[in-house]
Parts: structure tokens; sequence; C-alpha cells
């Protein structure tokens, strides 16, 4: 059986999955990536995947692929990547995992592998124009013009939506320095800390008690199931939040002009609080021809490991290289 290996490595979990060319997941799991124990350990963690899959199903892997965050060289690894992962910036984790694992290893931007795995599993098969945003702890994305994915050599283009800035005045101070950026404002991380502030603050919330037994519980999840319950606070700082969104769902639209805009990752499952709101906020703004047309935005169906079939996808595309 032929198949290979695509990862999905984040701080604390790397997700992968085995599949096969007609895209048939044969085998997955989620591990501890170690990410924040050392470059040395992540190789380890990343090989161990392929001894994994190799064992369970009696044959080689092709390639492996996994994407991460930063801006990534496909054939060294993260080449810049401030305040993330301990010592990953600039190490040559792709030529450790290939000397390790004796097969075709290939590196991307966690944000990109997204569109990647849209374009071939998902929403954006059969469409060329397509903007995909990643909301989890972070905001990645991926852009798809014209049937191809934007990269450039400056390995970033297209993944920085998260870095756009939406209020620069006053905003939360983003690790780029600048203040108010999308990651700050739109993250599932930027709800939880809205409501952690309100709490802080002393704001009559149904989550104080929760709040003051262990403050790092109120997360994402919990805020919703907040809004669930009625609570005040957490009702008015997701409506904040999900205007936030509207905008910079609108600024991608205007940047990229795509016909189709996928939102992905985590927080996507409340999608059911905000997703009407975010259409109609888009759809009342937008500049563009026809007029009136509304732009779709839709959640994607994929699922956890969507990151990792995307990594699966380049995988692929390494082993034919190598045939």
């Amino acid at each position: 059986m032929d198949y290979v290996i695509g990862c999905d490595v984040g701080g604390t979990r790397l997700k992968y999955v085995a599949v096969t060319k007609s895209g048939r997941v044969v085998k997955k799991n989620i591990t501890l990536s170690g990410a924040d124990r050392g470059p040395e350990y992540l190789v380890n963690s990343l090989a161990t995947t392929v001894d994994d899959a190799e064992a369970a199903l009696g044959a080689r892997a092709k390639a492996l692929a996994f994407g991460i965050s930063g801006a990534v060289n496909p054939q060294k690894g993260v080449v810049l990547l401030p305040g993330k992962f301990a010592n990953l910036e600039g190490y040559p984790l792709v030529p450790k995992l290939r000397k390790r694992t004796r097969i075709p290893v290939v590196a991307e931007n966690d944000g990109r592998i997204s569109i990647i795995a849209e374009k071939h599993y998902g929403a954006a098969r059969k469409r060329k124009w397509v903007v995909c945003l990643t909301i989890g702890t972070g905001l990645g994305s991926g852009v798809m013009l014209d049937g191809q994915i934007l990269r450039d050599p400056f390995l970033q283009f297209g993944t920085q939506i998260g870095h756009i800035v939406l209020q620069a005045d006053g905003g939360r101070l983003c690790m780029t320095g600048a203040r108010g950026t999308a990651e700050t404002l739109c993250a599932a991380t930027a709800l939880a800390m809205q409501v952690r502030d309100g709490l802080q603050r002393g704001v009559p919330s149904r989550l104080t008690e929760q709040y003051l037994e262990n403050p790092h519980s109120i997360d994402f999840a919990a805020a919703i199931r907040g809004v669930d319950q009625g609570d005040p606070l957490c009702i008015d700082e997701l409506k904040r939040w999900t205007e936030h969104l509207g905008w910079l769902v609108l600024s991608a639209v205007h940047a990229f002009a795509p016909e189709l805009v996928i939102l992905s990752g985590g927080a996507t499952s409340a999608a059911n609080h905000f997703l009407p709101a975010v259409r109609e906020q888009v759809n009342r703004h937008v500049f563009r021809y026809p007029k009136g047309k509304p732009v779709p935005i839709v959640v994607s169906r994929m699922g956890e490991f969507a990151g990792a079939m995307g990594a699966a996808a380049l995988a692929w595309e390494a082993a034919r290289r190598v045939d």
C-alpha cells in the first residue's frame, strides 16, 4: 500500500494522518508535539509518527510533510518564528528528519496548509479564488488566487492576515510589536482574554466563581458556555469579538477578492453563535462587482485533522517528485 504522512504541529499537540493517493485516511492519531521542549524533541515526535504508521501498516511511507507556524522554508523548516517555540528558529528540522526517516520530507506554514487541504479535499475543490482563515489559539491564513496557492520568496505571502492591524489605537500588543492586530482581536484566545479582563475588573458574571478558582479555565469554550447561559458579560464580549472578525473577513475580501471564504479552526465549533452576524456585516459593507451579490462565507467540514490532510497533499507532491 502506497501512502504518505501529513502532520500538523501545534504548541502542545501533533496530529498526523497516513493517506493514500486516493485521499483515503488509513491511520490517524494525536500525540504530544513537545515543541516547548526543544527542536530535538520535536524531531523525535515527528519521526515517531513515521515509525508508528509503518509498524501499523506494514509498509514504508513514501514521504512526510508537516505544517508549523512561522515563516517556513520547505527544505529547511522554520526560519523566522519570534516567540513561539523554544530554539526552533533556524533549526534544520527538514534535513534532520530526512536523515532520521530516510524518506522525502517537506515543511510548510500551518496557515497555508489549511488552504492546501481545502483545495485537495475540502470546500475549495473546483474553486480558484479562496481565502481560508484558521481561528484558534492564533489566527492563521492561506490564500488561493486563480487556482494557485500564494507563495513568495519571503515565505509568508497569504499567511499574514492575522497580522493585519484592526485597532491601532489602544489595542493589545501583538508579538509583531504592533497593537490591535487581527490575532489579538479575532483569535479564539482573544475572546477568552476579553472575558477574563471583565471578570478581573469585577463585572458581574456567571463565570465569576470559576474565574476565582482558576482564571486560566476561562477559555473560548467557557465564554461560549456563558453565552448559552445568558451571561451578559460573555454575550457582550462575543458581540465585540464577532464584529472584529467581521472587519477582518471584510479586509481579506477587499484584499484578495475571493469567490469563497472558509473559516476553520477550533473556534468554528461555535460558528452558530457568530457566523450569521459575520456574513451580514461583510455583505453590508463589501465593495465589489456585481453589487449586491453576497460573499459566500462557510465553515470548513474537514474537522480537526484538516491541517494534517493539507500536509499529506504536500507529501504526495514530494513523493511524486522523487518517483
